[in-house]
């Protein structure tokens, strides 16, 4: 793991930078207003002052149906993004494991993502990681996009769930 990577939660003063290195402003006005409402943690990690990936822990109940009634309570792992300078350099596996240990102290007993059917490396990724494919139907879960004129549009992508025991994340 690379020790030079810091791992955090983002602050209001973050906003700006975050935006200009990931766009997707939407996204990290609602993590944060969410974060200041103790809803959910958005970590970030930083190399040398500059934004290098982010993580949005989900605390509140899942919005798919299916994940509220077979992992009612569980916190899922959001929005899973490293800056494409800095792929495949343990950023993403450094946010993944800060992520669980977090959880893990608070209390939580396993955590959950979804990953979209098409993205094999994600899958495999998170297997790596002691995630395994839940045993019921891909989710439809739903994201939001903001069109050209300005206005939002919510898109579905079929996406498999995974789970992870964090018992062991806990020390």
């Amino acid at each position: 793991m690379r020790s030079d990577v810091e791992i955090r939660s983002a602050t209001d003063t973050d906003l700006a930078v975050l935006i200009s290195t990931f766009g997707d402003e939407d996204f990290f006005v609602d993590r944060l207003a969410r974060q200041h409402g103790g809803r959910g943690i958005l970590l970030t990690a930083w190399l040398h002052d500059k934004p290098v990936g982010d993580v949005y822990l989900w605390l509140e109940q899942a919005d798919e149906p299916e994940v509220r009634e077979h992992l009612p309570g569980v916190p899922l792992l959001n929005h899973v993004e490293v800056h494409p300078e800095h792929r495949n350099r343990t950023v993403g596996t450094q946010l993944v494991s800060t992520a669980e240990k977090l959880l893990a102290q608070q209390g939580y007993e396993q955590v959950a993502l979804a990953v979209r059917i098409d993205n094999l490396d994600a899958h495999r990724l998170y297997l790596r990681l002691g995630y395994e494919t839940w045993p019921h139907p891909p989710v439809v879960c739903m994201y939001e996009v903001r069109l050209a004129d300005g206005s939002r549009k919510r898109c579905p992508e079929t996406c498999y769930m995974m789970v992870k025991p964090l018992r062991d994340n806990s020390a």
